[in-house]
């Protein structure tokens, strides 16, 4: 792979993180989402039956999908993710052998601060990415490579060396094996 013209996302050094740490990331995500949710119900009037719309809403403007493409060839994985609008300074990739995690926070100027306004709906960006991705195969989680370019983040995997399942001979010494009572089968 080639990294002409790329530039090395200095902001984001891979982190190593446990399963446990990603796992509570995700849950302030959903602590953040369903913050929102109820604000949105209580701007709402408190109505119920409208419980998946308000989640939806607010997943929607605080987190935006991270679309993926993912290739393999026989030495690695890469992982190309969408993520516009996002500096190498807001991004954090977190890798352990078998899972690949993708967050980013950005700063943004709420609009709403210079006109005294509330804002309603906003469609326009979401300031928090996040995407974690299982792998298929153990990758060498020590040279795993990023770059970011004009909005799309290349997350280079490579494989793992000798992971791969075998099968190992049983061998049976004569001395041992003699003597030695055979289970029946009933």
């Amino acid at each position: 792979m080639t990294t002409t013209g790329m530039q090395r996302v200095k902001g984001t050094d891979l982190i190593s993180r446990t399963s446990e740490e990603i796992f509570d990331q995700s849950s302030r995500m959903f602590d953040l989402i369903a913050q929102r949710a109820y604000e949105i119900f209580e701007r709402r009037g408190g109505s119920p039956g409208y419980d998946m719309e308000d989640w939806l809403r607010a997943e929607s403007e605080l987190l935006r999908s991270v679309p993926l493409i993912v290739t393999e060839s026989n030495d690695e994985y890469i992982v190309l993710a969408e993520v516009p609008g996002f500096s190498s300074k807001d991004i954090e990739v977190s890798v352990e052998p078998r899972l690949l995690a993708i967050s980013g926070k950005r700063d943004t100027r709420d609009r709403n601060d210079e006109k005294n306004e509330i804002m309603i709906r906003c469609e326009w960006y979401a300031d928090r990415i996040f995407r974690t991705l299982d792998l298929p195969s153990t990758v060498d989680t020590a040279k795993v490579t990023t770059t970011l370019k004009d909005g799309i983040l290349t997350v280079g995997l490579p494989k793992a060396r000798n992971t791969e399942s075998m099968r190992v001979e049983l061998e049976t010494l004569e001395s041992e094996a003699e003597g030695l009572p055979v289970p029946s089968v009933s």
